[in-house]
């Protein structure tokens, strides 16, 4: 026989999204909780992948140059999703058989760093081409005024690309930090316990999949509302001293 969905009134609806059982809401702020949490790893390790790997590109041998663009076009070309399954069971396989051959018996690795892990590669490939557009709409000058007072490569992109690009590279990298948490939801079919499949569990035990989902909803475009009000500040303080659209400065 299959379920009756029901319109909830308000106070059903909010008893079942509730802190206290038999409430569900304590179940959705923890999953929301562990997608925000590898989000925020898996958007740092992206960062890093994006800043080689930018670099790479522009300064690397052709070797290094070909490998990082094979990287970058099959990881944008595959989705997410094909991806995720790729890299959860084949590294996940990879590790346990050189654990074995080193002699260490099955390794269980945690979800929140396969999580990471996964969608960090996934990121790495997007923040590359994201810092590498960035790097050279910054003004060759600068770069050579840093070389001719003796700067080392890295003390240079330190005090002066990196500084120099994040007005250019803050809008990418926004949309990509807004990617991270969406993707986190796709993690659900390898059973990690985030946002969407505490959403589905709740909704499948009470038949209230409207409420839920709808709360679910909510959620993230708080933390999407959230996460742009804290970009826009980002921006406006990489911008600062630049000239504006009217001609003026901020």
């Amino acid at each position: 026989m299959e379920p009756i969905l029901e319109t909830l009134g308000l106070a059903e609806a909010a008893q079942l999204l509730s802190l206290s059982p038999p409430g569900w809401g304590a179940n959705l702020l923890r999953g929301l909780a562990n997608s925000l949490q590898i989000a925020f790893g898996a958007f740092g390790l992206g960062l890093v992948i994006g800043l080689f790997g930018a670099y790479g590109k522009l300064n690397g041998g052709p070797i290094l140059r070909d490998l990082l663009a094979i990287y970058t076009t099959v990881i944008r070309a595959v989705p997410e999703l094909v991806l995720i399954l790729i890299l959860y069971y084949v590294g996940s396989d990879l590790i346990n058989k050189v654990a074995s051959m080193m002699g260490y018996g099955r390794i269980e690795i945690s979800g929140v760093v396969a999580g990471i892990w996964v969608l960090g590669v996934v990121q790495g490939a997007y923040s590359t081409e994201v810092l590498r557009g960035a790097i050279k709409a910054v003004p060759p000058g600068q770069i050579e005024a840093a070389r001719a007072f003796g700067m080392p490569a890295f003390m240079t992109m330190r005090r002066v690309t990196i500084p120099a690009m994040m007005a250019f590279a803050t809008p990418g990298l926004a949309n990509l930090w807004l990617i991270a948490t969406k993707d986190t939801a796709l993690l659900a079919i390898v059973g990690f316990s985030e946002l969407t499949l505490e959403t589905r569990q709740a909704a499948s035990s009470t038949r209230a999949y409207f409420t839920f989902f709808v709360a679910a909803g909510a959620l993230y475009l708080m933390v999407t509302l959230f996460s742009g009000a804290v970009f826009g500040r980002i921006e406006k303080w990489a911008r600062r001293g630049q000239p504006s659209l009217k001609g003026g400065h901020k």
